[in-house]
């Protein structure tokens, strides 16, 4: 009973806090917290990689300041140009993760090159995420909160569904309760909730909404599943212990730590291309 009710206190702390600093109309805040974040996501990733080094702190902090903190076009006129080669880069580690989450027994970046786990899977996933109220210039937190919100609706209805029709493993070497059921029930419930939201947050037309809801279910769904595999690499069952009875910072951001990359390049497109 006690550890339900310190769970349930802990999760709703997280989310109140969320929800407060992306409904309040204060970018400063925003980028406050997840820098702090950032630092305990860096501290928790380290641990599952067995790595014991400042440096990655020192480079999620320059990155940071540079990318998320700075009006970056003002000091360097090849802002842009570094950021796009950022996300390519990051697009890229992250293809890998997904390819050796499907088809390899154990994740070689995990091993030989845990600098690039930590940059490319980490650190610029925290730069991208802190983007993705900006993408249209001004600060619109709630284009963020609209994805947390189709992430969160993914997560309870695919454990919802999965525990009440599920029989079709989906990944279960890696994760045994992931049901082919609850993948799809979470990825339909997923695309209402972006239905919903699009009536509520005109930010995105229906049609945009819907497919930002379906890259969080699919999105949110692998996060979920290479982080799960990090950690059975490491031989932990939760990345930290911030939050008593969810684990650490990266077991509850997980899919929108992978999602985020992937719904910045949507937006990146619908603003630059469509």
């Amino acid at each position: 009973m006690k550890e339900t009710l310190t769970r349930a206190l802990s999760g709703a702390l997280y989310v109140i806090l969320l929800l407060v600093v992306l409904w309040l109309p204060n970018p400063y805040l925003f980028k406050g917290l997840f820098f702090i974040f950032g630092l305990f996501g860096v501290y928790e990733l380290q641990k599952l990689l067995g790595l014991k080094s400042y440096l990655s702190y020192l480079i999620f902090v320059i990155f940071y300041l540079f990318f998320s903190v700075l009006d970056s076009d003002e000091y360097l006129s090849s802002s842009t140009l570094i950021l796009n080669t950022l996300l390519v880069l990051t697009l890229l580690i992250k293809s890998l993760l997904l390819r050796d989450l499907v088809i390899v027994s154990r994740i070689p970046l995990f091993e030989e090159k845990k600098y690039l786990v930590v940059i490319f899977y980490l650190i610029s996933s925290f730069i991208f995420i802190t983007r993705i109220p900006f993408f249209n210039g001004d600060y619109e937190p709630l284009l963020l909160l609209g994805i947390f919100i189709m992430i969160w609706t993914n997560d309870t209805f695919a454990y919802l569904v999965g525990k009440s029709i599920g029989k079709r493993k989906l990944f279960e070497r890696i994760s045994p309760k992931k049901t082919v059921e609850g993948f799809l029930g979470g990825f339909i419930f997923t695309l209402i909730a972006a239905i919903i939201l699009a009536n509520y947050l005109p930010l995105l037309t229906l049609a945009q909404w819907m497919i930002l809801g379906a890259l969080s279910s699919i999105f949110g769904t692998w996060g979920d599943l290479i982080q799960s595999k990090l950690k059975r690499q490491a031989g932990v069952k939760d990345s930290g212990n911030l939050m008593p009875g969810h684990g650490g910072i990266l077991d509850r951001l997980d899919s929108i730590l992978y999602t985020a990359t992937f719904a910045y390049t949507y937006l990146y497109f619908i603003k630059y291309v469509s």
